[in-house]
């Protein structure tokens, strides 16, 4: 299956979004959040974190823990995050709810402190600079129209690359802008497309 499905319950969904009961959780994500546009420097913060988290995992393991996530790292405060010490790096890799990778953990602390120096809303509006223009992008009718790079995600991977983000390559770049709503990556005749597309155009 890879057009939109319809669900015992008779809505049409992108097929990762129509698991089985046991992923109901899953269907929540993606009927109210995926694609939903998010703003906020904190809040993106944590969209790129977990996102980073998630390489080389399922999403639904990232998505389980989140809360968990957000307790261990401070819900997410940059200027929280960016104040934490060895200790907490030690605390955080004994820490069974969150996935305990030293180098993704040491990279959000990084990445904090690098985000915790840019002036308030700079990182929305950097990360928002490379959201393509959405008048006339295709609509993926499948997955295999949707890409795993685009040459904005690549733009936008490079420059926080500079600035000495880690662990947020092309792959990770378009993977935030598809769940954060800088693009629409809903396939056509998903229910979740449309109302993706007016909290959109509502800003």
């Amino acid at each position: 299956m890879t057009g939109v499905v319809s669900a015992p319950d008779g809505v049409p969904r992108c097929p990762w979004g129509m698991e089985s009961e046991k992923m109901a959780d899953y269907r929540a994500y993606h009927d109210t959040e995926w694609g939903r546009p998010v703003h906020g420097d904190d809040a993106l913060f944590e969209r790129m974190c977990l996102e980073a988290f998630q390489s080389g995992l399922s999403w639904i393991t990232i998505l389980r823990r989140r809360e968990a996530f957000r307790a261990a790292f401070a819900g997410f405060r940059i200027a929280e995050v960016a104040r934490f010490t060895d200790a907490d790096a030690e605390r955080l890799l004994a820490d069974p709810g969150i996935i305990r990778n030293r180098a993704k953990i040491a990279a959000t602390l990084g990445n904090a402190r690098l985000a915790a120096a840019l002036a308030p809303g700079e990182l929305d509006a950097l990360i928002w600079s490379y959201a393509p223009e959405r008048a006339g992008r295709p609509v993926p009718r499948s997955f295999a129209d949707v890409p795993p790079v685009t040459p904005e995600s690549t733009a936008l991977a490079g420059d926080l690359k500079k600035r000495g983000f880690r662990f947020v390559g092309p792959t990770t770049a378009y993977a935030l802008m598809q769940a954060c709503g800088l693009v629409n990556d809903h396939l056509a005749g998903c229910h979740a497309r449309e109302a993706t597309e007016r909290a959109a155009a509502a800003g």
